[in-house]
């Protein structure tokens, strides 16, 4: 496996196997560790401010117990008509969420941190994403879901499976964030910290 010269450890701060799954690509030795932080939105925060936050907290509540790694840190919104949608939880709410993005878009933002736990530096971005839907009947819907539960993914869809096919079109510079974790920015923050990508 490929890594940086001074063998920095790498952490990704997350429980996701879809954004292990994607940091898998980069073809790198990493662990993959849980952060435990409060996600709850602050009042007057903007979705774009509440996903940086999470994406460095979960970097840096790693990097407690880490002192001498880099440490990824990532958080996801779904924004339909400018409003925060969630994981559904169940089949209901999943059912609703996708009637209500029937001929609609959703945004989707990725906050994504790249924490150096030996000096404490750190970059952060957001990365937007937008997902056109066609017009979904009850049928469509109820099938999805019978095949794929998407109840813990938010907007209730997975983009890496039947999900796409949910979709009028996609619009964004990095299909990853979509999934959770925006490989084209991470590779160059890597870059940056002295990790050998290619």
């Amino acid at each position: 496996m490929k890594i940086s010269n001074n063998a920095t450890k790498i952490i990704l701060a997350s429980s996701s196997p879809f954004r292990k799954a994607l940091l898998q690509r980069l073809q790198l030795d990493f662990d993959a560790i849980s952060p435990n932080i409060d996600e709850t939105t602050q009042n007057g925060e903007l979705p774009e401010e509440l996903v940086a936050r999470l994406s460095l907290m979960k970097a840096r509540a790693v990097a407690k117990s880490h002192p001498d790694a880099l440490i990824i840190g990532s958080d996801q919104v779904a924004l339909l008509d400018g409003k925060i949608i969630g994981k559904p939880g169940n089949h209901r709410r999943a059912t609703a969420q996708l009637f209500a993005a029937s001929g609609k878009k959703v945004t989707f933002l990725t906050g994504l941190s790249l924490l150096n736990s030996q000096n404490s530096t750190h970059e952060t971005v957001v990365v937007p994403f937008d997902v056109e839907f066609r017009q979904l009947n009850a049928v469509m819907i109820e099938a999805y879901l019978q095949h794929e539960q998407p109840y813990q993914c938010a907007g209730s869809f997975k983009s890496e499976g039947l999900g796409i096919a949910l979709f009028k079109r996609l619009k964004g510079d990095d299909p990853s964030a979509l999934i959770g974790l925006p490989l084209i920015q991470l590779t160059r923050m890597l870059e940056k910290a002295g990790v050998v990508i290619l």
